[in-house]
């Protein structure tokens, strides 16, 4: 099958599934890539975590602030579904800069993050990524804003209603009424861009080797497994990920290691139509559109 008729085919399965996406996979040796749609821009949600812990990492490389200096987190005491680690604590904890990276990036403590950031402003690691060739992402705002939704506001079993204002408040240029979901004010990216940022992980070029060391390894203990990782994890595969949520947002980025040598990123960014927070049919139309363009690059 051509690479058009395989585009067009997943294009298909997206649509069915109430889904727009963006996906691009690439041969991390060869450069070889397929992408649907991969230089759009999406809110990361999530995903941002990442080349904050980049930022993070290189400045401890460099000796600007230590692994293990201890930094004042206070409790985030939400209590919706969803948030993770100190995001959830009902009492101050001091944390580890090294552990925080393992809350933010493996678990997607949202709370971790924002300490984080306060070490590294988002201005910082917009020059980190800029000193590192990291082009393409735009970071704007802390994680704690993503906690700031209809969801938050409209209270339990609303969940819908919270998706439905947001599907219904998107313009046809991608601006957004809830900021956090507008391209020209939320922590955007493309698959492209977050592409790039996997490939220096894996085959670094500019990040120090350490820094890509740790973050593989942070990614591969990614405890959230339910989107990609049932198509590329096997018994002669490795996945490391991070996903990314908010309300409509479903994403996933990714890298693919088998056993034979070849290695895959993989990353999938796709906005929902369908009001309501828990959707397997998206889930797994996203993971076989992505298997899919894997298995034909592979080929």
């Amino acid at each position: 099958m051509s690479s058009a008729a395989v585009l067009d085919r997943a294009r298909r399965t997206l649509e069915e599934a109430g889904l727009r996406g963006s996906f691009l996979v690439r041969d991390l040796d060869s450069g070889e890539e397929i992408g649907l749609e991969p230089d759009a821009a999406f809110p990361l949600a999530s995903l941002v975590k990442v080349p904050l812990a980049i930022a993070t990492l290189e400045r401890v490389h460099r000796g600007e602030l230590l692994a293990s200096a201890a930094v004042h987190v206070e409790p985030g005491r939400i209590t919706t579904p969803g948030p993770t680690g100190t995001s959830r604590f009902r009492h101050p904890a001091s944390i580890a800069i090294d552990d925080l990276l393992y809350l933010s990036v493996s678990l997607s403590d949202n709370s971790a993050a924002d300490a984080l950031f306060t070490l590294t402003p988002r201005p910082a690691v917009l020059a980190e990524l800029e000193r590192l060739g990291l082009r393409g992402l735009s970071v704007r705002h802390h994680l704690r804003d993503l906690a700031e939704t209809p969801v938050e506001s409209l209270g339990p079993g609303q969940a819908h209603l919270a998706h439905s204002l947001a599907i219904g408040a998107a313009t046809p240029g991608h601006g957004h009424a809830l900021p956090h979901l507008d391209v020209s004010r939320a922590n955007v990216g493309t698959a492209r861009a977050v592409t790039e940022v996997l490939q220096e992980l894996w085959r670094p070029r500019s990040v120090d080797v350490r820094t890509g060391e740790r973050l593989r390894e942070l990614l591969g203990a990614n405890v959230f497994r339910q989107r990609l990782a049932p198509d590329f994890h096997t018994d002669s595969s490795r996945w490391s990920s991070k996903t990314g949520t908010l309300l409509n947002l479903r994403h996933e980025a990714g890298v693919v290691e088998h056993a034979d040598g070849s290695t895959f990123a993989v990353t999938a960014l796709t906005e929902s139509s369908v009001s309501a927070a828990a959707q397997p049919r998206a889930e797994a139309a996203m993971a076989h559109v992505a298997r899919t363009l894997r298995d034909h690059l592979r080929r």
